[in-house]
């Protein structure tokens, strides 16, 4: 049996070939590129690379047009967590050396000894994968564009505080159209008590609202015309600049959640899984998505659903050392996964009255809100695995059922 290292960087890779005694066969230097790829695939053919026994190959990332050629076929490839690999070169060294051809030696060495304690990158599909990318840059762009509107949140309150009062009874505030509109086209409020209510009313149509153009001018002119408090006039037009900067960054901010929440709109319900995970309270098209992105569509990838549930960050653990022992949450997760759990239990609290119950219950017995919501997320888990496996939809009754039902 041979086993493969890739000591991955930027520009260029280290490779290293160990057999079953753990001698080292081969080490090459590779670059990032096609002709970099193509020696890295004839080294391992001249070793004895098939289709039918391709050789293992551990690697630190699981992204990358690298580990996409790599993956091709039926090959496994192994992606080896930083930290893992680090407590593994502390097994037969003290001396704390390191370099990139002895941490490709490293991480052949991994699958040589403890393959059977590692799990390959899991076989989704094109177009699971294609959701994943979707979901998970939409994901980054909402909290691009809520951090962008925080800082602009912040700003307003220095000088503008007349702004986020006319805006406070929208939601999305700041992220809306309408505010974006009136703040371009009054950046200061001593411009923005100059508006009058047909310029208001411009600018509004503008944004793109169609109904109660006239009541909300009105609301809005009367609101920039309050007494408020000013900052000197040439700070105040700096400050207006400044604001102006942060409004076109937030401009791209919420054309690229749109955009890529319109790409998971049309990508996801094409998946196979998509009617099962819709089929749940509380999920919908983007939310799912990421539920999706996370878990895979590999149904193999899992062994169980306390797998599923242990990556998630949903089960509890248990710490105990002699005398001592604790039960608390884990700490390292599939930090995305458990972030849209979150949402997820949220929204089954009004969409499901036996998620709602569950969490009273839970409550009642002396939980925080946090953990109940957790435990929540924890039990439609374990539900969606089951849904997922047996190819079957949610059930309410059957996933939450009455206590006659239940105890018949």
């Amino acid at each position: 049996m041979i086993y493969c290292g890739i000591d991955w960087a930027e520009k260029t890779h280290d490779v290293a070939l160990v057999n079953d005694a753990g001698e080292l066969l081969a080490k090459r230097h590779i670059t990032d590129d096609a002709a970099g790829y193509t020696l890295l695939l004839d080294l391992l053919a001249e070793y004895g690379d098939t289709e039918d026994n391709p050789i293992p190959i551990a690697i630190e990332t699981s992204r990358g047009l690298l580990v996409a050629v790599l993956r091709t076929g039926k090959r496994k490839v192994y992606a080896i967590n930083p930290m893992a690999a680090a407590r593994y070169r502390d097994r037969t060294s003290v001396s704390r050396k390191k370099s990139d051809p002895g941490d490709a030696l490293v991480l052949a060495n991994i699958l040589r000894t403890d393959m059977h304690a590692h799990r390959p990158l899991p076989n989704d599909s094109d177009l699971g994968r294609a959701i994943a990318v979707l979901a998970r840059a939409q994901q980054d762009a909402l909290w691009n564009r809520q951090q962008i509107s925080n800082q602009l949140r912040s700003l307003l309150r220095e000088y503008y505080p007349a702004a986020l009062d006319a805006f406070t009874t929208w939601a999305n505030g700041l992220c809306r159209r309408e505010a974006r509109e009136l703040l371009k086209t009054a950046p200061t409020p001593s411009r923005a008590a100059r508006l009058t209510r047909t310029q208001l009313q411009a600018a509004l149509k503008r944004s793109g609202r169609k109904r109660g153009i006239d009541a909300e001018a009105d609301r809005i002119r009367e609101v920039f015309r309050a007494d408020y408090a000013h900052q000197p006039a040439l700070v105040e037009e700096a400050l207006g600049k400044q604001m102006l900067a942060l409004l076109i960054q937030l401009e791209a901010a919420c054309t690229a959640a749109d955009n890529l929440a319109q790409g998971v709109a049309e990508s996801f319900p094409q998946h196979p899984d998509a009617d099962v995970i819709l089929s749940f309270p509380g999920l919908g098209v983007q939310l799912g998505a990421r539920v999706l992105a996370e878990i895979g569509d590999d149904h193999t990838r899992f062994t169980d659903a306390r797998g599923l549930k242990a990556y998630a960050g949903s089960s509890p653990i248990t710490r105990a050392s002699g005398k001592k022992s604790s039960i608390t949450r884990r700490w390292v997760k599939n930090d995305r996964l458990n972030h849209a759990g979150y949402l997820w239990a949220f929204a089954a609290l009004t969409a499901s009255p036996g998620a709602k119950t569950h969490y009273q219950r839970r409550r009642k017995i002396g939980d925080w809100h946090a953990s109940a919501q957790r435990n929540l997320f924890n039990r439609m888990l374990g539900q969606l695995y089951h849904c997922l496996q047996a190819g079957e939809l949610f059930d309410e009754q059957t996933a939450y059922p009455t206590p006659a039902a239940a105890a018949a």
